[in-house]
């Protein structure tokens, strides 16, 4: 179901230095990422981050935090146990995924995320895992659970709606 940018807020979850070198195709997952942020800013998209356990794990990264309004530091796994949901802009009820580990930390926040009752989509080339068989686990997991998965490409075109749109170029600039 498409949501507009009213309603939406994107999450990065766990995208730390520290964890990158061991996400099979990471960088491609980074590079993702940072264009769906990148677009969420252009079109007002409020961007929260999350940080499993910082002290240890360190920062997300520079360029990616540079873009989040906030960045919620958090120790379990679904980042709703620690405090996302609160954090969330009021009226934002369609949350948009992205990040680290998809069968562990996407995963639960995604389900912590729909049972607070928001839409929830997972941006598929925007997560990953250490394997590529935990990242097709956690996206059939999240598919069968009626969580949207989707790309960075078709969330820029929904929250676009149109050619018209006044920041189409800047956004068709980013996807090109």
């Amino acid at each position: 179901m498409p949501h507009t940018t009213e309603d939406a807020v994107l999450i990065l979850v766990d995208i730390q230095q520290r964890l990158l070198p061991s996400i099979a195709d990471g960088d491609a997952m980074v590079r993702e990422a940072l264009r769906l942020a990148q677009i969420a800013r252009l079109l007002d998209v409020p961007v929260i981050g999350t940080e499993q356990n910082p002290a240890a794990l360190g920062p997300n990264l520079p360029e990616l935090k540079a873009l989040c309004h906030t960045t919620l530091a958090k120790h379990h796994f679904d980042a709703c146990r620690d405090g996302l949901v609160a954090a969330l802009p009021p009226g934002r009820r369609h949350a948009i995924v992205a990040g680290s580990e998809a069968h562990v930390c996407v995963l639960q926040t995604a389900f912590g995320l729909q049972a607070a009752g928001l839409d929830v989509t997972v941006v598929i080339d925007a997560i990953g895992s250490r394997t590529d068989r935990n990242r097709q686990a956690a996206v059939a997991r999240l598919a069968a659970a009626g969580i949207t998965c989707a790309s960075v490409e078709m969330v820029a075109f929904e929250w676009l709606e149109t050619c018209r749109h006044p920041r189409f170029r800047e956004v068709l600039a980013l996807i090109r």
